[in-house]
């Protein structure tokens, strides 16, 4: 874990999801969802990164002056099960301390449209968490995004791989439009604040 963070390290903001239009509008791809606002929000459109397997956005988000905080959007195109490889060559790339990292997920333990924020902690069996862990470590901040668990006795590989239904989109964009202003509130005014905003 990095003790110390520079007040001017970048930081490296990364949606989940799995790549290719099929997956697009499912629920395990709501990362990508709050990846594109947010990108929206700064004015950039994603590009192939280099040599890593992403794509990316770099801007800067927050009031001019001293609050503002130069940020790198990152969709890894790699599948959810690899995004470990694609982030930690971001991570290196542009050198951003494992701190200032945030995965925004779906998350199957919280309500429909829930958000918490936390640093650390487990993967709950979320493939892409578990590859970013592998691959630096578990100390990165989460924006979870509930998406409830499976009704019935469908599997959870089948309910994170289907849309949303057509009542949960109906909320959906006002969603996604606060789970990025939970990004912003994380990145400008720090963990604790945001989630006293955000944790509820």
């Amino acid at each position: 874990m990095d003790v110390t963070t520079p007040a001017n390290a970048p930081w490296l903001i990364v949606g989940l999801g799995n790549p290719g239009p099929e997956y697009e509008r499912n629920r395990h791809n709501v990362g990508f969802m709050v990846a594109d606002l947010l990108a929206e929000r700064v004015g950039g459109r994603f590009k192939r990164a280099g040599k890593a397997q992403a794509q990316v956005v770099e801007g800067r988000i927050g009031p001019p002056g001293p609050g503002n905080r130069r940020v790198i959007l990152a969709k890894p195109m790699s599948f959810m099960n690899l995004s470990g490889g694609p982030v930690n060559a971001l991570k290196d790339f542009y050198k951003v301390p494992v701190a200032n990292i945030v995965a925004v997920h779906d998350e199957l333990d919280i309500d429909y449209g829930v958000l918490r924020l936390k640093l650390g902690g487990g993967d709950n069996g979320h493939n892409g968490l578990k590859s970013m862990t592998k691959a630096f470590g578990a100390e990165y901040h989460r924006v979870r995004f509930g998406i409830g668990r499976p009704p019935g006795r469908m599997q959870v590989a089948d309910f994170v791989l289907k849309d949303f239904s057509s009542s949960e989109r109906k909320e959906l964009d006002y969603f996604v439009d606060r789970a990025a202003d939970a990004v912003e509130a994380l990145v400008i005014e720090g963990l604790e604040r945001a989630q006293s905003t955000y944790n509820s």
